[in-house]
């Protein structure tokens, strides 16, 4: 008996170790400065108004156009911020939308950079800026549209309850999960993860054990002037937060009408695979225009903006 408490103590050590390196040691690994988002449109750029979350924080975004009675809420893509959907904005108002493109808690001028309080918290901070909307703007119909990460995080919102406060999504190369069938590994370099913390972390907070989840886990390619200022890292709290919870279940619990889009061309996301990886839900290919592309070009935002006036 005292040999097999020895052996059973013996194990749980090792498991307790095993579980605490990568913890403690493991973190993302630098990446090159690249050009990413360095093509974001900042002519006309809205200033920064402002919300109350609910836990007092002040949080960011822009805002085009006046009272028109279509709504439309802008995600950004991950290390993004509003900035970097300045011309999809500008051509969604255009239209006759009024947009509101917020700057994601841990992202541009909203928090700290890279870090929330909690898994969950930014499904909470939306929840109040559309509450803070409804006193001040009543729509006929609100959209929600979200690219790249906030596409991610579009497919959680329409498959949790706050989905029912939009009437319609629609999903810009979204991630949807490191192993969906639109994934690219890393992808497509612009990336970096710790997977031994990111798996360890996993693993601890289903034991209820939260205390490491602000570790970073994930790091961006971002460029050294950053103009639209990028995020460079992720806590293990804000990238789970920032995507979908589990793109399959967040689809069949989708009670609005949803649809997503791509540029051929995109090499962070295998676009030729979209509709596999959500089946079932128009899927709309815009023809030589690539990841960042989709909403900072012509062609890509001409494309969203007629996606979103067809019914």
């Amino acid at each position: 008996m005292r040999h097999a408490v020895k052996a059973i103590i013996g194990l749980v050590l090792l498991a307790i170790l095993a579980l605490a390196t990568p913890i403690a040691f493991d973190s993302p690994r630098a990446l090159p400065l690249l050009g990413v988002g360095t093509d974001s449109d900042t002519s006309d750029l809205p200033p920064i108004s402002r919300f109350v979350a609910r836990d007092g924080a002040a949080l960011a975004y822009r805002r085009y156009g006046g009272d028109a009675d279509r709504l439309v809420i802008l995600i950004h893509g991950s290390a993004g911020s509003s900035i970097g959907m300045n011309a999809l904005a500008k051509a969604l108002m255009a239209a006759g939308a009024t947009v509101i493109a917020p700057d994601m808690r841990g992202h541009g001028q909203s928090g700290r950079h890279g870090d929330i309080a909690f898994v969950g918290q930014l499904d909470d901070d939306l929840a109040d800026l559309m509450s803070s909307l409804d006193s001040t703007h009543r729509a006929r119909e609100t959209t929600l549209i979200g690219f790249s990460s906030g596409g991610g995080f579009a497919l959680r919102i329409a498959g949790g309850p706050l989905g029912r406060r939009f009437d319609r999504f629609i999903l810009l190369a979204p991630f949807l999960a490191h192993d969906a069938p639109n994934a690219r590994p890393d992808t497509g370099g612009g990336t970096a993860v710790a997977v031994p913390r990111l798996v360890a972390l996993s693993l601890v907070n289903r034991l209820g054990i939260t205390a490491f989840n602000g570790l970073p886990v994930i790091a961006f390619a971002v460029p050294a002037s950053n103009p639209a200022n990028l995020t460079a890292t992720y806590s293990y709290r804000l990238m789970m937060s920032f995507q979908a919870d589990d793109y399959v279940a967040d689809l069949r619990r989708t009670s609005r009408p949803i649809m997503a889009m791509d540029g051929a061309d995109d090499t962070a996301f295998r676009s030729d695979r979209l509709g596999t990886a959500l089946p079932g839900i128009r899927v709309e290919i815009v023809p030589g225009v690539g990841h960042e592309g989709l909403v900072t070009t012509p062609a890509g935002t001409v494309a969203i903006v007629g996606a979103w006036q067809s019914k």
